[in-house]
């Protein structure tokens, strides 16, 4: 079995910034993709970021402004956030997929409010 325990979420102002970090434990054998989602109330679970070992993808909405990076010796996964609009909040969760074994975080929210 496979743990993600999150940490960094909060309460923001406008413009503000934060960092999440997600730290992977248990039965890791191999991760082939470390990536953040995040649901607003009423609306779906939406892809923020991912990492791979091809590459990076963002969401449109979050690109220029967050960054996603990835510590493989500690199986943890960053996300800095930067320029928060209250657009970004949501509860964020973190996901690692083990060439499709996939596994969520509990989320952790994030509140851009002043």
């Amino acid at each position: 079995q496979v743990q993600l325990v999150e940490s960094g979420g909060g309460l923001v102002q406008p413009g503000g910034s934060l960092r999440l970090s997600c730290a992977a434990s248990g039965s890791i054998f191999g991760i082939s993709v470390m990536g953040w989602y995040r649901q607003a109330p009423g609306k779906q679970r939406d892809l923020v970021a991912a990492i791979t070992g091809g590459g990076i993808n963002y969401a449109a909405a979050v690109k220029d402004r967050f960054t996603i990076s990835r510590d493989n010796a500690k199986n943890t996964v960053y996300l800095q956030m930067s320029s928060l609009k209250p657009e970004d909040t949501a509860v964020y969760y973190c996901n690692v997929d083990m060439f499709g074994r996939v596994y969520w975080g509990q989320g952790t929210q994030v509140t851009v409010s002043s």
